[in-house]
């Protein structure tokens, strides 16, 4: 397929009358094209796109289409349909009233060019740039950041539906890709049978015995499609189609596989005291390989992605305040999106994020985040970078600071001479250990079991099993003025 740069096209003269008749005071589609026009052009897509072949759909035209369609929150179906029938979408699109469209399978194969050419913020970046000339966003002045969940448009599945399910998958995969080498390698009739409709937890067996023994057919299954594709005599291309490859992962990461006391081989599926792997490393789905489980505090629990978004929220002097009919506030705009995989932790966000602000030249002098995004070396370096982060910080992890009650980190005197600490009960540790962790210097203190097992403030100072405290200390330049302040700062009652 190919490109013809041509852009949204003119508006013809009927649809431009229609539209002005049937929306006089305007709609949303309407004001998108008559004020951001210049957004929506061929050019930064030509990438994306071969110089032979039939000419496509102008992509300008089909990205137009997917914001109206996330703005009004329809399918692809809806949307397709909205550029046939709704006369302010023709006047956005530049089409003639008779214009028939497209197909609906346009956009998603429209989005999947975009995300393999890594083109998915070319519209986003385009706008921001409009807004920066426009003077509605500039660097400076004040920006905040929080996260939310994005779910995955995939099944939840339990780990017994995911190991049936990823056979499945991987079985239509071949089936369309190879098809005689799969009926040369299983029973095609059972197999059929077996995983004909989607694996479904309503349709499995009620008895807990007779799921384990389900279990374990999965789990032969698996293992006998994973041999035959590294088989030496099988062409590597056959392992190298993705539900295959996320097979192979499904069936490592959920079973064991074992020989008895006789030399047969026993595969059984993992449970707790089997090492199952973490969250972030955990698959999900056989059919989005980077979905993940996650949290987010006590009530939200989902699987997909987490997406942070930052937008200004500068306040002007109301002798500045035209562009908000004098409220004294500019507009708020999203200045950045940054998505991540859910099980990422806020803190690894904060430095991309800002890093991005400043390439995109609208980089905050102060930037408001919640508790889950700064660490002390964040913090010093944002200051250095000339960006003040204005948050609740918590530089002390320990249950007794995130619980504000008991001794905390403030409650212990370091003596950096002698690489002692003394506790409130007037006790010095036993060991000073300088470590690495996550690529920077710290030092693990511990004091003696002997030291607080008998001391009237045990409860109070730690919670941990062998009954003796232990604090880590970062040797990052973390303990001047400049992080206490930033430690004491209170967000505004109105950018909370």
């Amino acid at each position: 397929m190919s490109m013809l740069p041509v852009g949204l096209p003119e508006i013809p003269e009927q649809t431009v009358a229609v539209a002005r008749a049937a929306f006089p005071k305007g709609s949303l589609p309407v004001r998108v094209r008559d004020r951001l026009a210049e957004v929506f052009v061929d050019e930064p897509f030509a990438g994306a796109f071969g110089v032979r072949g039939a000419p496509g759909l102008s992509p300008g035209a089909l990205s137009l289409v997917t914001v109206l369609q996330f703005a009004e929150d329809l399918t692809d179906r809806q949307a397709a349909a909205m550029a046939v029938r709704a006369i302010d979408w023709k006047y956005a699109l530049g089409s003639e009233l008779t214009d028939t469209g497209f197909d609906a399978s346009v956009l998603s194969r429209f989005r999947a060019r975009l995300a393999d050419n890594g083109m998915e913020r070319v519209v986003f970046d385009r706008l921001l740039e409009h807004c920066k000339d426009a003077g509605l966003v500039a660097a400076g002045g004040k920006q905040r950041t929080d996260s939310t969940h994005v779910i995955s448009a995939v099944r939840d599945l339990n780990r017994l539906e995911l190991a049936g399910e990823s056979v499945r998958a991987a079985l239509e995969a071949l089936a369309v890709a190879a098809p005689l080498w799969l009926a040369g390698q299983i029973d095609v009739t059972e197999f059929a049978e077996r995983y004909g409709p989607r694996v479904d937890g309503w349709r499995m067996p009620s008895s807990q015995a007779k799921r384990d023994r389900l279990a374990q057919v999965f789990g032969q299954d698996a293992l006998t499609l994973c041999r035959a594709a590294w088989a030496e005599d099988t062409p590597v291309w056959i392992r190298e189609i993705e539900a295959v490859h996320l097979l192979r992962q499904v069936l490592v990461q959920t079973y064991l596989i074992r020989s008895d006391s006789r030399g047969r081989q026993v595969i059984r599926k993992r449970d707790a005291d089997d090492g199952v792997p973490p969250g972030q490393l955990r698959l999900a789905s056989p059919y989005d390989a980077d979905a993940r489980w996650a949290a987010k505090g006590e009530d939200l629990f989902w699987m997909g992605y987490k997406i942070h978004l930052t937008e200004s929220c500068t306040t002007l002097p109301d002798a500045d305040a035209d562009a908000d009919a004098g409220s004294g506030r500019m507009p708020n705009l999203i200045t950045d999106v940054h998505t991540t995989d859910a099980t990422v932790p806020d803190v690894k966000a904060t430095a991309p994020i800002q890093q991005s602000l400043a390439e995109h030249g609208v980089k905050p002098a102060e930037h408001y985040l919640d508790s889950g995004y700064p660490s002390a070396d964040l913090i010093t370096r944002a200051m250095q970078d000339g960006i003040r982060m204005v948050t609740p910080v918590l530089l002390d992890h320990s249950a007794q600071a995130k619980a504000a009650d008991g001794f905390d980190k403030n409650a212990f005197t370091i003596n950096w001479t002698t690489r002692q600490v003394r506790c409130p009960a007037g006790r010095t540790s036993s060991h000073w250990n300088p470590v690495q962790q996550h690529g920077t210097d710290a030092i693990v203190i511990t004091f003696s079991v002997l030291t607080c097992r008998d001391c009237p403030f045990q409860k109070q100072c730690t919670t941990s099993k062998t009954g003796r405290r232990m604090l880590t200390l970062s040797l990052d330049p973390p303990h001047d003025g400049r992080l206490r302040k930033a430690e004491r700062e209170e967000v505004p009652a109105d950018l909370r």
